[in-house]
């Protein structure tokens, strides 16, 4: 099969496409055609060796996170899928990735893809949509009526958590640059920070809720928008406790895994409309070193799509 590989860290110039031999499907495992994928920064930062120290691959090693298909083999205790079922998944990070034409998945890591989007739609989903639900949701525990905000309300984490925030009853925040006010705004947000013209902690008051994308400065000066007993969280780096207790707020930081119980609800969500993938920019896998150059910037618009196959 078709497949891109790093033989070793460094710049997106590492990435290889080629031939490498089909996965071997264990007993668990549910073997899946990829259709659609995407690039999430967790890719670059992986490849590049920022995250050596946390998590070590086996030499060359096939990234990717994300994944969209068709189930073409299962294992012999598979009992929920079938050959020809459309899924998708955040898989196993230590497992060979998504940036291939096979990728074998355990079973408990794999969702019936929402119905209403495409593949390469559904494709952009999974980890950014598991990282949005679990801070607004599972930590951020938001009710109708609170007050959130969300940092980078454009990006790929950004543009799904306000959704469902949204989809929650809250009241929504979004910063971002005035190029993407229009693409917030149609997101549902009650109110548009230009964080380059605007200090948002000026801005944003009474806060229950801010999701952090960003980190450094972003997330020093949101302490300040908090009300009390409100929350920080965070993707990007571990909110102090000395502040927090400092502004009589709560703080979390958040890494994810495969979770299918949030894919579920996320499903829930696109089928009753409340929630759609923002797709800025599409690539094939052969094409994916421009992909990551694209993720490196940190100015792509929701989520790179990334085309493996056709459905």
């Amino acid at each position: 099969m078709k497949a891109v590989q790093i033989h070793g860290y460094g710049d997106a110039g590492v990435l290889r496409y080629g031939d490498v031999p089909d996965p071997r499907p264990n007993d668990d495992d549910v073997l899946i055609r990829v259709i659609g994928s995407s690039v999430n920064p967790v890719d670059w930062k992986i490849r590049a060796g920022h995250m050596k120290d946390v998590i070590s691959f086996t030499m060359p090693f096939t990234p990717g996170w994300d994944v969209s298909g068709i189930v073409v083999q299962i294992g012999k205790s598979v009992a929920r899928f079938q050959v020809g079922d459309s899924v998708y998944s955040r898989p196993d990070i230590a497992r060979a990735g998504t940036y291939a034409e096979l990728i074998a998945v355990r079973e408990s890591e794999v969702a019936i893809k929402p119905r209403t989007i495409s593949h390469i739609e559904a494709g952009t989903l999974p980890l950014a949509g598991i990282t949005a639900w679990q801070a607004i949701v599972t930590i951020g525990q938001v009710a109708a009526g609170q007050r959130v905000l969300v940092h980078a309300a454009s990006g790929g984490v950004g543009s799904l958590a306000v959704q469902i925030a949204k989809a929650k009853g809250a009241f929504v925040i979004g910063t971002a640059s005035t190029h993407n006010r229009d693409l917030v705004e149609s997101l549902g947000v009650d109110e548009f920070i230009d964080y380059a013209s605007q200090p948002f902690e000026e801005a944003a008051k009474d806060i229950d809720l801010v999701f952090d994308t960003i980190g450094g400065t972003t997330q020093d000066r949101s302490w300040a928008t908090l009300s009390p007993g409100g929350m920080l969280v965070s993707i990007t780096s571990t909110p102090s406790e000395e502040t927090a207790r400092k502004h009589g707020v709560q703080s979390a930081f958040l890494m994810i895994g495969p979770n299918v119980a949030a894919l579920d609800e996320l499903t829930a969500l696109v089928e009753l409309g409340k929630l759609r993938p923002i797709i800025g920019a599409e690539f094939a896998l052969a094409d994916i070193k421009s992909a990551h150059e694209l993720s490196e910037t940190g100015r792509a618009r929701g989520k790179i799509a990334v085309y493996v196959a056709q459905p």
